[in-house]
């Protein structure tokens, strides 16, 4: 395994798509938890016919016009009858006159991010659309492909008592499902990749590149086993293998990306000097909190209007957990812990809120849920719930919550074998975040234990993404060019860490 030197800032919209809220279903939303097509005639950049239609169109948050187009798959893949579904399909041309054959596919995190809505993640990726197309595609049941839109989440002229309230959304949930038009047990990944090979076909590509993020790995290595022969390279940034069973393990891994923030803090002069003892005080709030909430009275972050909520201890450990997937938001949680452990709530609220809201656009929670629901919930069980958050601040919640989402939901059908670790030989770059706590480094090196042909870099002082490291995405750039993992050879910095902890809200001591 290599070691890169850390970021320069990076504010795009994280691929994971598990960033968002704290209560109830609304937790579950951090999840897993990461983003025009060349015209029909355009010669070398396919090698196959082109069949299906585009026009010209505009990604959100990316300055290129894109062409996009709509191709109907079934439902029901397996028997081809019934209710077809429209998938929404995007490609941002290469800039070279005679492009190369294979594109980069861009999957999505969450899962339920809609990936023709993550244009800006885009701008990252740009050295390789000079010589190749960039494809997007909403998979099934999110954004513009049939989507299972469900709201879980408040609206935006919401009280802020909505945002924080433990209630049982299980009925919600129910009523979205009998709302939809739709066969739910059709919504699982290995259908959704069966959906992305009639995409490459209908586009005329013989191989892709794959390029996922979060949940996005487990689709691209889905995608691999199903259809070996169509992929060329392989790009896995915050891995989750197959052996990773959301949201099972995330409070042990959350535990240790927030022990690793507390040991940063406390070699820290400065974060030491100005938040003494924080660990200590924050563990003596969640024992009060244990006994009863609390009852305070917050500005809204948005009409500034004075109002009063109630916090819990899954509500403050929900919203500190979603503060740990990016090491810049990472670096006001000891400043937070701070001012909350003084009875100051109102930096919490604010930083919830904000995080939430922006996750909703683009984030689908009835296909989010269609997925966990059959691949990972009924591989779950509250013995193995609390054995696994045993010990952690972030407690079993999460996974009993799930569980009690997805009872009565119909039984998918998942290939033999489907948990199996995924064998390949297909030339693969695994790239983890060293403060992730969501896909730390360990799971990318499950990951490589089958990946025959595989490099692993961890990057340190990043989280959930390491998109945002010069060097990575040089490392992307050389696989996709040359088709080997051999070769790369980062040439980064050693001994570069997280960014500076604020001291106020001002910033960093200078």
């Amino acid at each position: 395994m290599l070691k890169v030197g850390a970021p320069a800032p990076y504010r795009e919209t994280h691929l994971a798509g598990a960033h968002t809220h704290i209560c109830s279903i609304r937790r579950l939303a951090w999840v897993l938890g990461l983003v025009a097509l060349a015209a029909c005639s355009r010669g070398g950049s396919s090698s196959q016919a082109r069949t299906l239609k585009l026009e010209p169109c505009q990604l959100e948050g990316l300055a290129p016009q894109a062409q996009c187009g709509t191709l109907e798959v079934f439902e029901n893949q397996e028997t081809k009858t019934g209710r077809k579904l429209s998938l929404r399909v995007a490609v941002v041309p290469a800039l070279a006159a005679q492009p190369q054959p294979d594109p980069l596919v861009f999957l999505a995190g969450g899962p339920g991010q809609a990936a023709t809505r993550l244009g800006a993640v885009l701008r990252a990726v740009e050295p390789i659309r000079r010589q190749r197309d960039i494809v997007l595609v909403d998979m099934r049941g999110t954004g513009d492909s049939s989507p299972l839109d469900c709201e879980v989440l408040p609206k935006d002229d919401a009280a802020l008592a909505e945002y924080f309230k433990e209630d049982d959304l299980a009925p919600r949930i129910r009523a979205c499902r009998e709302r939809w038009d739709a066969d739910v047990r059709q919504y699982t990944t290995p259908i959704a990749m069966a959906d992305l090979d009639e995409v490459r076909a209908a586009l005329g590509y013989e191989k892709l590149n794959l390029w996922g993020g979060s949940y996005g790995t487990r689709a691209a290595l889905v995608y691999m086993r199903q259809y070996p022969e169509r992929v060329r390279t392989a790009i896995l940034d915050g891995v989750a293998p197959m052996g990773l069973y959301l949201p099972l393990y995330m409070p042990r891994d959350a535990q240790r990306s927030l022990d690793l923030l507390l040991a940063h803090c406390e070699k820290d002069t400065a974060c030491e000097k100005t938040f003494p003892r924080l660990r200590a005080r924050t563990e003596g709030l969640l024992e009060q909190l244990s006994q009863a909430p609390v009852r305070v009275r917050v500005p809204h972050p948005r009409t500034g209007v004075p109002e009063d909520i109630v916090l819990t201890r899954q509500a403050f450990v929900g919203a500190l957990f979603g503060l740990l997937y990016s090491a810049e938001d990472s670096s006001l949680v000891p400043l937070m812990l701070d001012r909350v452990t003084q009875g100051d709530w109102a930096p919490l609220v604010a930083l919830t809120v904000g995080r939430g809201e922006r996750t909703e656009k683009v984030m689908s929670r009835g296909l989010q849920l269609a997925v966990i629901c059959a691949e990972d919930a009924p591989f779950l069980d509250p013995a193995a719930l609390e054995r696994e958050a045993k010990g952690t601040w972030f407690g079993a919640g999460m996974g009993q919550e799930m569980m009690k989402a997805c009872e009565g939901w119909p039984k998918a059908t998942l290939p033999e074998g489907f948990r199996e670790a995924v064998v390949s030989d297909v030339p693969t770059l695994l790239l983890s975040g060293e403060l992730d706590p969501v896909t730390p480094p360990a799971w990318a090196e499950e990951a490589k234990r089958t990946l025959k042909n595989s490099l692993h870099v961890e990057v340190p002082g990043v989280g959930h993404n390491t998109l945002g490291v010069d060097c990575v995405r040089k490392l992307m750039v050389d696989l996709v060019a040359n088709g080997r993992v051999d070769t790369l050879k980062p040439a980064c910095g050693a001994g570069l860490a997280r960014p500076p902890f604020f001291t106020s809200f001002a910033g960093p001591v200078p």
